[in-house]
Parts: structure tokens; C-alpha cells; sequence
């Protein structure tokens, strides 16, 4: 006799993709929260926006990330948290490109710390971009299949 549970492997693997994604906004957000001036010297470094903006961006975006990464684990607006969480992925891949594009040599500070860093070689972009891709790819999975159980308000 088999026992049916109701989940299928889909059903798995989109409860594996909100919660690594939950983990990594929540391991970002609260290692960026943990030095707010190494934040804002990496949000500085990408030289895309005006000072002010660098302030807002540097204060505004580890409390976001934290609250996309427990909305993720609670299982609240999942389809809306997941669309939000690729578009900011998007944004990263786009600062992230620009710098490359551009010639500046950083560390990206996607998870704390920063800045301009010399000894960063081009490699190090295309392995950012294609980490934001597969965070993308989460997103997506999570977005297609928000999976109702174990979830709040999905």
C-alpha cells in the first residue's frame, strides 16, 4: 500500500528554493547591518549614484534584505516577495556589469564589506554575476510554484 503525502518533488524543490534564498537575504542583509560604513564605501564604489543616494541605498537595503529573507521563510507574499528579490537581483547584476564595463576594480560587498579592491580580477565579476544568476533562478522556481504549504500567507 502506498501512502500519498501530497507532496511532489516540485513541491520539494521549491521549499528548498525559498529557503536558501530566505537564507541568503537574511546572511546579507544582517552581515551588512553589521558594518553600516563598509555598506555605504561599497555602495560608493559602484560610482553610479549621488551622494544622498548612496546614503539611502547604504541605510535602506540590509533592512530590505533581512525582510525579503523572513517574509521567504514565514511564507508571506511569496510570489511578490520572490518577484521583488529577482528584480533586485537584476539590479545587482546591472551595478555589477557596470563596474566591470567601466574598469573599477571592487568587491562587489554582496554579503558585508566592499569597496575598492585592486587585486579583484575579472573573474571575480563573472562569478558574481552568474551567483545573482542562480539567485535569479530561485526566485523564479519560487515565483512559478510558491507552494502553499508551510506557508503563512503565500
Amino acid at each position: 500500500m502506498t501512502v500519498r503525502t501530497g507532496w511532489s518533488a516540485m513541491d520539494a524543490v521549491a521549499l528548498l528554493a525559498r529557503f536558501a534564498l530566505a537564507a541568503v537575504w537574511i546572511a546579507s542583509g544582517v552581515l551588512k547591518m553589521q558594518n553600516p560604513g563598509d555598506t555605504l564605501l561599497s555602495v560608493r564604489a559602484y560610482e553610479l549614484f549621488p551622494d544622498a543616494a548612496e546614503r539611502f541605498i547604504a541605510l535602506a537595503l540590509p533592512p530590505l534584505e533581512v525582510a525579503l529573507g523572513v517574509l521567504l521563510v514565514l511564507g508571506i507574499f511569496l510570489r511578490a516577495t520572490s518577484l521583488l528579490s529577482a528584480l533586485i537581483f537584476l539590479a545587482f547584476i546591472a551595478g555589477i556589469a557596470s563596474a566591470w564595463a567601466r574598469g573599477l576594480t571592487i568587491d562587489c560587498g554582496c554579503f558585508g564589506g566592499g569597496g575598492y579592491n585592486s587585486s579583484v580580477s575579472p573573474w571575480a565579476y563573472v562569478k558574481e554575476i552568474l551567483r545573482d544568476t542562480a539567485f535569479i533562478a530561485l526566485a523564479a522556481i519560487v515565483a512559478w510554484k510558491p507552494l502553499n504549504k508551510l506557508a503563512v500567507w503565500p
